[in-house]
């Protein structure tokens, strides 16, 4: 018998991103919401497509990572790449120092494809702003995407937080951290947020860094703890733990059983620079 691949798509960006780790001088590795997610998909063995802006070209830090996937999105130049300037602290605090979103604004939802219907979820990770995250969900939706998935992060969770909590409620996933969960749902905490009916549709995950992950779904909460990790890199381990756990679930996985392997993947991460642990 012939068991066929999952297969996701995901809407976001690829970066060039400066960091500044505890201990370490500056290093450039590859980086973004998008890249993140999807290599965590396919580390988790699915096949993925990911609509971001593509180079012709790749820089060394994400040339490796760039192999890995198939790209819909639009060709940009170098200069265009985005690029992220990060700061970590240690302890999983970090400082965005600097954001250039650059050829983000090439990503048109009319260049979607027309029939999303053959992916078994679409993923909108990170960008510049939530309305265009509700502007690609609702393309989304009319092209006939079976399961949608969206993520967030704090600074839209912030100044956007009635257009991020639409987008909880009209996605059948969302992924968004501990801070932004307090932002978005009032200062609760998960397992207290069961019937609340401005949750995601099928399955809510909320990231705790070294606690592990909540996750919301089926009238119950159940709770992913965090095995021990050494903390190099946290750079893009929530994004890889949302990766990780849209795959685990397209393979059978309930949202619990998906968000501990999400938990996995996330402390691999964090205990190598960039997207290392992900293309092993």
């Amino acid at each position: 018998m012939t068991i066929s691949m999952p297969r996701l798509l995901v809407i976001g960006l690829a970066s060039l991103d400066s960091l500044h780790l505890p201990d370490r001088g500056p290093l450039e590795a590859a980086g973004g919401a998008g890249l993140y997610t999807a290599l965590g998909m396919a580390a988790a063995g699915a096949e993925v497509d990911l609509f971001g802006p593509r180079l012709r070209l790749w820089p060394a830090p994400l040339g490796q990572a760039a192999l890995r996937l198939s790209w819909l999105g639009p060709l940009v130049e170098l200069a265009d790449l985005p690029r992220l300037e990060i700061a970590h602290h240690g302890g999983g605090r970090a400082t965005l120092i600097s954001a250039s979103w650059g050829g983000e604004a090439a990503l048109d939802p009319a260049d979607l494809p027309g029939d999303l219907g053959w992916y078994d979820i679409v993923h909108i990770a990170a960008l510049r702003s939530a309305a265009r995250q509700a502007a690609f969900a609702s393309a989304c939706r009319a092209r006939g995407c079976r399961a949608l998935s969206i993520g967030t992060y704090g600074r839209i969770a912030q100044a956007e937080t009635a257009t991020v909590r639409g987008l909880l409620a009209a996605a059948d996933y969302f992924f968004m951290n501990e801070n932004e969960a307090r932002t978005v749902l009032g200062d609760i905490e998960p397992c207290d947020a069961i019937g609340n009916p401005g949750l995601a549709r099928r399955a809510t995950f909320v990231t705790r860094a070294e606690r592990g992950a909540w996750a919301i779904a089926e009238g119950r909460a159940c709770h992913a703890p965090a095995s021990t990790a050494f903390e190099v890199d946290p750079t893009g381990a929530g994004d890889a733990f949302c990766g990780t756990t849209l795959a685990r679930i397209t393979l059978g996985d309930d949202a619990c059983a998906a968000a501990r392997a999400g938990v996995i993947a996330a402390g691999r991460v964090i205990e190598q620079a960039g997207p290392a642990a992900l293309l092993e």
